[in-house]
């Protein structure tokens, strides 16, 4: 039985989907010829991007959407509803990082934040779509995860790396739990994408500044090309309801990887990759 169908006349919504990844996500689904809802925090940024699409002959809207508030997340999914008929695929991207630093040095209300963007906005967002899903008999609910999700060691990104590890975990239990119903729920791991996560924005404790110059050299030797990421997770998204729940979607390129390990390992006997 096939498991794979097409996105042509889906709707899908991808919150953080202005920028980066999502936005990656964003152009490969409406270039598949889904319908795309996008949304961020920031409204001007919805807007460009809405733009953007429909320049392209896209099917597009968005709204502003801070997936750490409860009511901004029941309107995503309204407008989605209300604007396009119904919703067949929902992306959960919208993520924060606190840069390069010890946990030590990390504030509870840092802490919190992060929490409630990564894992939190995720499990919320969920909560409503499964339901959803379930009453609309099909669908297709994607959480993506990161650097730590795996149960890998992440220092100085510690708060990060536990937020996309109870993604990962949290993803693998409710499709554990949803297992006999019409519905997929799917972990999808980019990898390292060389976006401005990773650029001068991102903030680096002053003695931690030689180690985050590695950051430059891993994503140089395996770090994903962006332009793979959105047609990986179309390819997740066209999951036929039902099939493949549970599983990872990671994007492809098994050579790519082990060439890049190559060049870590001359990286690290040259000395252009700094111990830890």
């Amino acid at each position: 039985m096939r498991d794979v169908g097409t996105l042509a006349g889906k709707v899908v919504v991808i919150t953080g989907s202005t920028r980066g990844i999502g936005r990656a996500m964003a152009e490969s689904c409406a270039a598949e010829g889904a319908t795309v809802v996008v949304s961020s925090r920031t409204a001007a940024a919805v807007e460009e991007t809405v733009l953007a699409l429909r320049a392209t002959g896209a099917t597009a809207s968005g709204i502003p959407c801070d997936v750490s508030v409860d009511s901004d997340l029941e309107a995503l999914f309204a407008h989605a509803v209300e604007t396009h008929g119904h919703v067949d695929v929902w992306v959960n991207n919208a993520g924060i990082s606190l840069g390069m630093r010890r946990h030590i040095d990390t504030t509870p209300a840092e802490m919190r934040r992060i929490v409630a963007v990564n894992l939190v906005g995720t499990m919320v967002a969920s909560h409503a779509l499964v339901r959803y899903f379930k009453e609309r008999g099909a669908g297709v609910l994607i959480n993506v995860s990161g650097r730590g999700g795996r149960g890998d060691t992440a220092a100085f990104t510690a708060a990060y790396a536990a937020t996309k590890a109870g993604v990962m975990v949290f993803t693998k239990s409710l499709a554990a739990e949803h297992k006999n119903d019409p519905i997929s729920v799917i972990a999808f791991m980019p990898g390292m994408v060389d976006t401005d996560f990773y650029g001068e924005t991102m903030e680096v404790s002053d003695d931690l500044t030689d180690l985050a110059s590695n950051i430059r050299v891993v994503l140089d030797a395996i770090g994903t090309p962006i332009e793979l990421v959105g047609p990986a997770l179309v390819e997740a998204a066209r999951t036929i309801p039902g099939q493949r729940t549970g599983r990872v979607h990671g994007v492809t390129g098994g050579a790519r990887r082990m060439a890049g390990g190559f060049k870590l390992m001359w990286a690290r006997m040259t000395g252009r990759m700094k111990p830890m």
